[in-house]
């Protein structure tokens, strides 16, 4: 959502985190010197000079990576935690902003399909043959002329009227109209949802 580069900067640092503290482990893990027990038949164990000798080497190393490993860990927690107040920052801020927009224009089927074609890019107005002027859209989508003027009087659309209509005028879909299509397909999405639901769970035995 917009504003939300710092949370995703602070996410990605809990990752970062994550990733160096589990480097240090596993780098714990190697240094660790080996205290198994041998293989029946395997080499004879090492006497006690030479494990002491192996512990006083890896003890430094073992410190070392995990003191580093709970530095890390620590910055894990604190980037969560900058990261979940920021997620609820943002949202609150779009909440209060989505609050003061007007409401989206209400789209019929047919206006919804037209404004869905011309947001596609490419469609253009011109006139064709005896001067029948037509909307042309890259998918062949029909759109009627006044289907087209009931969006561009919503300011739903742009038409680029600095072209002659012969050489085609561009048209282009605003933000307003940008916006009514996805508030569209939300509205339409949780219309069909509960039937959807119902289809799919079937009748009960």
């Amino acid at each position: 959502m917009p504003g939300s580069r710092s949370s995703l900067e602070t996410l990605g640092e809990v990752v970062a985190s994550a990733c160096f503290a589990a480097w240090q482990l596993a780098r714990a893990v190697a240094d660790n010197p080996l205290e198994a027990s041998t293989f029946a038949g395997g080499p004879p164990a090492d006497d006690a000079v030479m494990r002491q000798a192996r512990h006083a080497e890896a003890a430094p190393l073992l410190a070392q990576s995990l003191t580093t490993a709970a530095h890390h860990l620590n910055l894990c927690a604190t980037c969560c935690h900058y990261t979940a107040s920021g997620i609820t920052r943002d949202l609150e801020r779009t909440a209060s902003t989505s609050a003061g927009r007007p409401v989206p224009h209400r789209l019929s089927d047919a206006q919804y399909q037209a404004l869905r074609s011309l947001a596609q890019g490419g469609a253009t107005m011109q006139t064709r043959g005896r001067g029948s002027t037509m909307v042309c859209t890259p998918d062949l989508t029909v759109i009627t002329i006044a289907t087209f003027q009931s969006l561009d009087k919503r300011g739903l659309l742009h038409l680029d009227t600095s072209v002659p209509l012969y050489q085609g005028r561009s048209i282009t879909v605003t933000p307003e109209g940008h916006h009514a299509l996805a508030h569209h397909a939300t509205s339409k999405g949780a219309a069909i949802t509960p039937s959807a639901a119902a289809a799919t769970k079937g009748p009960r035995r």
